[in-house]
């Protein structure tokens, strides 16, 4: 009986220890800092500050030339991207972040692009990172292919991440399908972007660089002004 007690004893301080060494490893893991997110934090503050005003001038002049009926096109540099997440979105629109989440930062290559972020949530700190395919499928569908999710160096579980994305999405009144490649999700979301007095607006190239975005399409005519100037011309009636 006594022996029985001492074994019971060991097995169960065995298991306890386990256990503690098993939530060390993980909660170690929770607080790898990937790379690419440690360098785009180390970006001095006079630089990330001349990166937001020039995004900030490029995506105003942007917004003009999408105004104007005809081509458009910006390219966007993952410095300027980065700059404007330090400094204006901290200072301007910290409240469309979640709750809990800071310092988000993009890494862009050809094809892809990194997205990490601070997050605290329960008590517990992380590094939450996502790397994603970013492409257009075909004029105004743009197609997003998940790589992986991880909370420092451990994988999370796709299926939360596919229903965050697909809520963000019926919020803001997006059609999404999903699909699988090579057995990873992909988003294919919809959009229909109009402008002014309903200027359709047409998103015809996207393209992710070394550290740069490209964007191109072009505005037309709003379907009532093309309607009353058909209706104007000899012969329509």
């Amino acid at each position: 009986m006594k022996r029985f007690l001492v074994l019971s004893v060991v097995a169960l301080g065995s298991v306890l220890l386990l256990a503690a060494l098993t939530l060390v490893g993980i909660w170690r893991a929770s607080q790898v800092v990937p790379d690419f997110y440690a360098e785009a934090l180390r970006s001095a503050p006079e630089a990330q500050q001349i990166a937001s005003e020039t995004m900030l001038q490029k995506t105003a002049a942007l917004a003009s030339d999408v105004r104007k009926q005809g081509h458009w096109k910006a390219l966007f540099t993952e410095e300027e991207i980065n700059g404007w997440l330090a400094v204006d979105l901290r200072a301007n629109h910290a409240e469309s972040l979640p709750p809990g989440v800071v310092d988000p930062r993009v890494v862009i290559s050809p094809g892809g692009l990194q997205m990490a972020c601070r997050s605290k949530q329960a008590g517990i700190e992380t590094v939450l990172s996502m790397a994603l395919d970013v492409y257009l499928a075909e004029p105004n569908v743009l197609g997003i292919r998940i790589r992986g999710v991880r909370a420092g160096a451990i994988p999370l579980p796709m299926k939360d991440v596919l229903e965050t994305i697909s809520e963000i999405g019926r919020q803001m009144s997006l059609k999404i399908q999903w699909q699988q490649a090579d057995g990873e999700p992909v988003a294919l979301i919809h959009l229909r972007p109009t402008i002014g007095e309903g200027k359709p607006v047409v998103i015809e190239t996207l393209e992710l660089g070394e550290r740069e975005i490209y964007l191109a399409g072009t505005t037309s005519e709003a379907e009532s002004a093309s309607r009353r100037r058909a209706a104007d011309l000899p012969g329509s009636r």
